[in-house]
């Protein structure tokens, strides 16, 4: 038993000098990882326009359900969106959200991101349903949020590789760069008519 106190006692001498790493919250907050998902931005386009497109995909990719909009055609004269449709209404539930950024990897505008807002404690649960105007960008701001880091990057042009297409139909391992792709032995295009030569002849003769 000895042992053990004394076991204990050393582990503390050993971490008495050290820094603490706990901080005085809210007077400090902890630096965020880059990564680090939190509530749902709306970003917008540099030209003012909603990045959104209300075309359901994040609502769908959700396994929580999170997620719920209506979209709304655009008009010459309200354009709200670069697309034909916008979202009108677009609810996040973060009492079932799960954080899992399953929506921002759907979007095909990067119109929703996970950023580093935390904040999120309330007393009553219809504060905690989010809605468009308060996920949406202010106008005059654009940005692309956490998809800087999350994104892959585009590849160099060198470097880029794209399988070969074979006659086989079955892409056999091979690699080339981006450019070299066509090079490979399978015909891309093919004589939409049926060719006879026989019958070709006849008719260039009645032709003439």
């Amino acid at each position: 038993m000895s042992f053990e106190i004394l076991k204990g006692m050393g582990t503390t001498l050993k971490n008495m000098g050290k820094k603490p790493t706990t901080i005085s919250y809210p007077e400090e907050e902890r630096d965020l990882a880059p990564r680090f998902r939190g509530r749902h931005v709306l970003h917008r386009y540099d030209n003012g326009l909603e990045r959104c497109v209300g075309c359901y995909l994040c609502a769908g990719a959700c396994p929580a359900d999170a997620i719920y909009i209506e979209a709304s055609e655009n008009t010459e004269e309200e354009r709200v969106s670069p697309g034909e449709r916008y979202a009108r209404v677009f609810d996040v539930n973060m009492l079932r959200c799960i954080f899992c950024g399953y929506c921002q990897a759907a979007c095909p505008t990067g119109a929703i991101t996970l950023e580093k807002e935390y904040k999120l404690a309330s007393f009553h649960p219809e504060d905690l349903v989010y809605h468009k105007e308060q996920l949406l960008e202010a106008k005059g701001s654009a940005t692309v949020g956490s998809n800087e880091v999350w994104a892959d990057p585009a590849p160099e042009p060198d470097s880029a590789e794209q399988p070969v297409p074979q006659k086989s139909n079955v892409f056999d391992g091979s690699q080339a760069s981006a450019t070299a792709v066509g090079l490979g032995d399978y015909q891309t295009e093919r004589p939409v008519l049926f060719e006879d030569p026989d019958q070709d002849a006849d008719r260039r003769q009645l032709g003439k």
